[in-house]
């Protein structure tokens, strides 16, 4: 298929950006969307695909996963999401361990999961930052990053507890004073290193933690801040704002306890893995009603897998869930689209279909949230894969 110049004529479309689906074409120029219209005249040298009774969707959008960090199989081998000998380790980069040939990768861009935020796990109160790629499997990373560095993970919760109890963090309480103590240092580190300027003499001893926290700091990347439990989310909302630092919520697991709250705080929330057992204590609350309560108090809300806890390739079916639980059907669009993109980031390239973004396309032969529906083609970068 020609990525040049390629028209898909005649499908549903579904914007993400307008609530009510539209007959149309989309125009693809280079790997942009170039035009979306009614009717697009036949130029030449134009190759076209016909989507006749067909609908068209924006590349499903993942804002928290650890595809290509977490393998398959039960052993070390292939596991390179969480470091495990250091609780403060923000110096790590999810770039210098994905591997490319995962074949979750391959699975989710053939079920139209074009783009993926994944990155660390929970273990460490810092664990490194995350990248945003795209799914079609390359020869190496850089071919599929989007931006390399999205956000700075952190963690709140059983995770850290339960991973450094018996050496340096066995109650919430640690794990916030750790944050905020690592923080602190870090902004000390950046105001010597601003003071000093152009005087080598005068900088600070460089320090490889405290450099990583600088974009932070300067509210360049936010935290991406893992926490399930409510009290959870307002250490983290709390000490974002004593450090004047952007933030997101991951998982949220009892976002529906506190949806007034949230709202009135009015920072993106990644909703998620809502499918299985409560499978630690601080998950007993879990249910598929949360993306629908957050969403009708006015939350932005990004549904998401936690991949491989739930499968890359689900996440379609996993709004499809949300929606039998109540949420509106356009939200839930949202929510593995536009939303996840202004999630991470990169929603001037992503999450809709406008003119100017990347031709990321799923069509498929009915609703992506329903089992029976069959994705018929993927388009990422105006190439069908």
């Amino acid at each position: 298929m020609n990525r040049t110049l390629l028209c898909i004529k005649n499908g549903l479309i579904y914007d993400a950006v307008t609530p009510h689906p539209y007959k149309g074409d989309i125009l693809i120029r280079d790997g942009k969307i170039a035009a979306i219209a009614p009717q697009i005249p036949v130029e030449p040298q134009m190759e076209e695909y016909d989507a006749s009774g067909c609908r068209v969707y924006p590349g499903f959008i993942d804002a928290h996963s650890h595809i290509g960090l977490n393998g398959y199989g039960i052993g070390y081998e292939g596991r390179d999401y969480n470091e495990m000998n250091d609780i403060c380790s923000p110096q790590l980069r999810a770039i210098d361990g994905i591997q490319p040939w995962d074949p979750m990768l391959e699975a989710a861009a053939k079920a139209g999961v074009t783009t993926v935020a994944t990155g660390p796990g929970s273990a460490n109160v810092l664990g490194g930052t995350f990248a945003a790629i795209k799914t079609p499997r390359k020869t190496r990373v850089e071919q599929m990053v989007i931006r390399a560095e999205i956000a700075m993970k952190c963690a709140f919760g059983e995770n850290p507890k339960r991973c450094y109890e018996k050496s340096c963090d066995s109650t919430r309480m640690s794990t916030a004073a750790i944050l905020r103590d690592t923080l602190y240092r870090a902004k000390d580190y950046m105001e010597r290193l601003e003071a000093a300027g152009d005087d080598v003499s005068k900088r600070p001893p460089f320090h490889m933690k405290y450099q990583s926290l600088i974009p932070v700091l300067k509210r360049e990347i936010p935290l991406k801040a893992h926490a399930h439990q409510a009290n959870d989310f307002f250490t983290a909302l709390r000490i974002a704002k004593e450090f004047n630092l952007r933030i997101t919520l991951e998982h949220v697991t009892e976002g529906h306890l506190a949806a007034e709250e949230l709202a009135r705080e009015q920072v993106p929330l990644a909703v998620g893995p809502s499918f299985g057992n409560a499978t630690k204590f601080e998950l007993r609350n879990k249910t598929w009603e949360t993306p629908a309560i957050l969403s009708k108090a006015g939350c932005q809300v990004s549904i998401i897998t936690d991949a491989p806890v739930t499968p890359q390739h689900y996440l379609p079916l996993c709004a499809g869930w949300a929606v039998k639980a109540g949420m509106d059907p356009f939200e839930a669009l949202k929510a593995i689209t536009i939303h996840p993109a202004r999630h991470i980031g990169v929603e001037d390239r992503v999450g809709s279909l406008e003119v100017g973004k990347d031709a990321d396309l799923v069509i498929a032969d009915g609703c992506p949230f329903e089992i029976s529906t069959q994705v018929k083609d993927v388009f990422v970068d105006g190439v069908r894969l």
